[in-house]
């Protein structure tokens, strides 16, 4: 029986490199850095973020760019800090896919290894309860 999340991977190239991201970014806090000493496949640095475990380990990017993506909730006052925090760290910052008012609003961002990440001011419930209403149909 599945009962959580229990922490997410990602292999990227530069490890300071990326733990910018996570941290100015992502609000991320670093809790172990493996330095020389690794227990797994390579040096490694896990991440809470929001209660999440997020694991870095250090290897050769992604090859190409998909939509494959993870999306971070954000507080709506927070999106244009965001907005900065993304530019100023010269990260890759896509066009928001097309939304319906009430949905929330996102910033995706590619950094360098080719990960796609999402910060998105909405919920479930909200996009659900916008969606019920219809697609044609002004708030």
């Amino acid at each position: 029986m599945v009962t959580g999340l229990s922490h997410m991977s990602f292999i990227a190239q530069d490890l300071d490199r990326m733990e910018e991201v996570l941290t100015q970014v992502l609000d991320a806090r670093k809790i172990y850095d493996s330095g020389e000493e690794t227990f797994s496949l390579s040096p490694e640095r896990f991440y809470n973020i929001a209660g999440l475990w997020v694991a870095v380990m250090q290897g050769e990017p992604l090859p190409s760019r998909t939509y494959n993506h993870i999306a971070f909730k954000i507080d709506e006052t927070d999106f244009d800090a965001k907005r900065a925090a993304i530019e100023r760290l010269d990260l890759d910052l896509r066009e928001s896919r097309p939304r319906v008012p009430g949905e929330g609003r996102s910033l995706y961002f590619h950094d360098h290894d080719t990960h796609l990440f999402e910060l998105h001011t909405g919920t479930l419930e909200t996009g659900l309860t916008r969606y019920a209403k219809g697609q044609k149909e002004t708030p």
